[in-house]
């Protein structure tokens, strides 16, 4: 008799078994949390100074025997104060970050995709912006050429202190496998090249936070064989969002028809 109790105890106490990936989709809303709608507005105390934006991957949920759809969705990172991501809504990322206070200048740091360039170009004001290739970007495809480690340091050294010019005419020089495509990204690149030795004394000169939320959202979307409803993407992005700051326990229950 006693074992029995025993074996009844034991059972109710054990913890419930976590959702499978075919259950993430449900998850989300069952959850009660509040939807985008209902959630409350991320406003920083002060001017934001900083920012980067990157993207990340997520997968949808497709009929059964249909492949698997990846979409990328959208992450800014508002150095220090908060960070938010959208997918599939690129306009609601720009309003969100120019309903913020924007330090003259704000520092948009980013790692040279066309799309992140896209949406810092709609962010402030040109003359109130400034737009900065990540540095460790920057040297991991100068370091992609096949080249003599001094003539790689002369490089780097250059493109260091902003001289793109001077790196360029360098480069030209090299018959080496890489050049060329070094070559092409520093001139595609060029206007946001900086003098990165100056810089980092007044800001970052690295897209890392963005980053690091891009891959810290990818822990929860991108968990093994996870699939989601497109309805319920931005959800859980904000959700991860607010769990990353430490805001959940300012959202408020929500009933879910």
């Amino acid at each position: 008799m006693l074992c029995t109790l025993e074996c009844q105890w034991l059972l109710c106490k054990r913890p419930a078994r976590p959702p499978g990936p075919d259950r993430q989709s449900r998850v989300v809303p069952s959850s009660g949390w509040c939807t985008d709608s209902n959630s409350p507005e991320v406003q920083a105390p002060d001017a934001v100074s900083q920012l980067s934006i990157d993207g990340g991957k997520v997968r949808l949920r497709t009929p059964t025997g249909e492949p698997s759809i990846w979409q990328d969705y959208q992450a800014v990172s508002l150095h220090g104060v908060a960070r938010a991501a959208w997918w599939s809504d690129n306009a609601a990322l720009v309003q969100w970050v120019n309903h913020q206070p924007l330090a003259t200048p704000v520092i948009c740091l980013g790692d040279g995709h066309d799309g992140s360039w896209n949406l810092m170009s709609q962010i402030a004001l040109p003359s109130q912006r400034r737009e900065i290739l990540d540095w460790y970007h920057l040297k991991e495809n100068l370091y992609k050429v096949q080249e003599s480690p001094r003539r790689l340091k002369q490089l780097e050294a250059l493109l260091w202190r902003g001289q793109t010019q001077r790196g360029l005419g360098l480069i030209d020089e090299w018959k080496r496998l890489g050049a060329q495509n070094c070559c092409g990204y520093i001139r595609k690149h060029r206007e946001w090249i900086v003098d990165y030795q100056q810089q980092q004394q007044d800001s970052s000169i690295g897209s890392g936070s963005v980053e690091s939320t891009v891959k810290q959202l990818g822990r929860r979307i991108q968990i093994s064989g996870a699939q989601w409803k497109a309805e319920n993407i931005n959800q859980v992005l904000r959700q991860r969002c607010a769990y990353l700051d430490g805001r959940l326990g300012l959202f408020t229950k929500a009933k879910i028809d």
